[in-house]
């Protein structure tokens, strides 16, 4: 089954109101999966469009400084957390 583009960017702004809302605290992949109610493969999918475009940052190291093997953590760029609080502040 193949969904349209219009519906990845349906989700990617339910990834995004997500990071938003709990900004700065950042999520793994299988959380944000389950938040949106979508599988872990294709939230992953979403989550790395939305860093080539700078929206999203990935977390690789836990909070000692050690490397994850498998897992990553997302959080919200500086800037489109910025952007997108302004357009908050208007509404």
């Amino acid at each position: 089954m193949r969904i349209s583009d219009k519906k990845k960017e349906k989700i990617s702004e339910q990834i995004i109101l997500l990071l938003f809302q709990e900004s700065p605290k950042p999520f793994f992949t299988s959380h944000i999966a389950m938040e949106i109610a979508r599988d872990e493969e294709f939230t992953k999918a979403i989550l790395i469009a939305l860093k080539k475009k700078g929206l999203v940052m990935e977390i690789k190291k836990n909070k000692e400084g050690v490397e994850y093997k498998k897992r990553s953590r997302w959080i919200l760029s500086n800037e489109a957390y910025n952007l997108y609080k302004s357009k908050q502040a208007k509404v």
